[in-house]
């Protein structure tokens, strides 16, 4: 178990982020709004996780306008679906092992 548990990123300790890799994992992209509401995140708390997301490189970030307004849209990078698919199989591990 111990090897399990190294193999858990840290990063994706908070609900919130396993909330946006989890949704980007299964969609091509989402938007920032889509995001809010899917977790039920205020605007600040959102984009200090979107932020460390991006800064690891995890996730990829286009800024774009839909008539007047900002649309920011959101999708996982190679990199982060392989750390995430890696900390979601090392708990799937974990679990197995507790049972």
């Amino acid at each position: 178990m111990r090897k399990e548990l190294d193999q858990l990123n840290k990063i994706f300790d908070s609900r919130i982020r396993i909330g946006i890799m989890s949704a980007l994992i299964v969609n091509e992209e989402v938007n920032f709004n889509e995001l809010k509401a899917l977790l039920d995140a205020t605007d600040g708390n959102l984009a200090s996780h979107l932020k460390t997301l991006e800064e690891h490189e995890f996730i990829r970030v286009e800024k774009g306008f839909i008539g007047r307004k900002t649309n920011t849209i959101y999708s996982i990078t190679a990199e982060g679906e392989k750390a995430f698919r890696s900390h979601i199989n090392a708990l799937e591990k974990i679990i197995k092992n507790l049972q």
